[in-house]
């Protein structure tokens, strides 16, 4: 596709593999900025929940399996790892440093489960860099089942120069089954923040100071608050929890992966400005969409569920109705039939 800027642009959801659509029908240089929450390696499904229907008994609840975050060495991952040693399934000539780091990896991993996940991140690393903006960033966010491996994967395909932060976010409260772990309490994530070269968009944003705050000599603040660091969530002043210790959040699609909005407009009105184009190539029940439709910036959602598909055009739908707008956007490979909906839903 080239260099060819989006004109005429209308917002869009792709369903099926990111892999393909990156390579085939986003076009070099043209993202703004991308945010990406991919499966983490850590061998559980997921399933989604949804409300009874009508004249179900009350209480009960429906469960479909939303995607599988498990990961086997066999055919398709000795196929992945081939095209891509080869540079035959990605757009972009062939990254030199990736494919060495990628054949270290397998010598020291073996065909095991990592490795099968690791192939399938690495070609759809170096798409994302393709289609990003020079002036582009980048947030990977995972957490420590696989993060060191993908830190290594980032450094490989952008550069170790291009490294700006590893942004820990504290989930928040912790209680229940967690508590009773022999060792430490895990109660974070990891974003790994890159840009695609020297000169990037960002706009610092800032905590407002809380009333009892002073300066160092005793006076008044006088700035615009207390800057945000690379530490979210671990603050009195800087609440981000995660939705899924929100009981009562209107936010809540039941989709078990979901994001907060809070976390996703933090880092959209960071790295981006209006207008901008923000790519979410696993968008699940879509989050970074939905926000970047409300921030007033284009977007690209990807996922290879239809039933993420789904639940991310009706979110887009009821969240622009709310507004009185209404959500202008195309859903690209919508299955044209109740079988090959069911067939593609996990």
């Amino acid at each position: 596709m080239g260099d060819q800027v989006l004109k005429d642009w209308k917002n869009k959801l792709y369903f099926g593999d990111n892999l393909e659509i990156l390579r085939d029908k986003i076009p070099t240089n043209s993202v703004d900025l991308i945010y990406l929450d991919p499966p983490f390696k850590s061998g559980r499904d997921y399933n989604i929940l949804f409300q009874p229907e009508v004249g179900k008994l009350k209480g009960a609840t429906a469960q479909v399996k939303a995607f599988e975050d498990t990961w086997t060495w066999g055919l398709e991952a000795e196929g992945t790892y081939e095209g891509l040693i080869s540079g035959k399934i990605t757009q972009d000539k062939p990254n030199q440093r990736l494919i060495e780091l990628m054949k270290a990896m397998r010598s020291y991993l073996g065909e095991c489960s990592m490795m099968a996940y690791l192939s399938m991140m690495a070609p759809r690393l170096l798409e994302m860099k393709r289609v990003l903006k020079d002036t582009g960033s980048i947030y990977l966010h995972c957490d420590p089942t696989a993060s060191h491996y993908l830190k290594i994967l980032m450094d490989a395909v952008f550069g170790i120069e291009n490294f700006r932060n590893e942004i820990v976010w504290r989930i928040g409260w912790v209680s229940g089954f967690k508590t009773q772990k022999k060792g430490w309490i895990r109660n974070h994530d990891v974003l790994l923040y890159y840009t695609k070269s020297a000169e990037f968009t960002f706009n610092k944003e800032y905590i407002p100071y809380p009333p009892d705050y002073r300066r160092r000599g005793g006076g008044q603040p006088t700035g615009k608050g207390i800057p945000i660091e690379d530490t979210w969530n671990c603050r009195p002043e800087d609440r981000l929890d995660s939705i899924m210790i929100m009981s009562f959040s209107k936010e809540k699609t039941g989709y078990p992966t979901q994001k907060p909005e809070k976390l996703l407009e933090r880092i959209i009105k960071a790295s981006s400005n209006e207008g901008d184009l923000v790519l979410d190539p696993f968008c699940g029940c879509g989050t970074t969409v939905a926000v970047a439709e409300r921030l007033e910036r284009r977007w690209i959602g990807i996922d290879i569920t239809y039933l993420a598909i789904d639940v991310t055009s009706k979110r887009i739908k009821e969240s622009a109705k709310r507004i009185g707008k209404i959500a202008d956007f195309e859903i690209d490979g919508e299955p044209k039939d109740v079988y090959l909906a069911k067939k593609t839903s996990g």
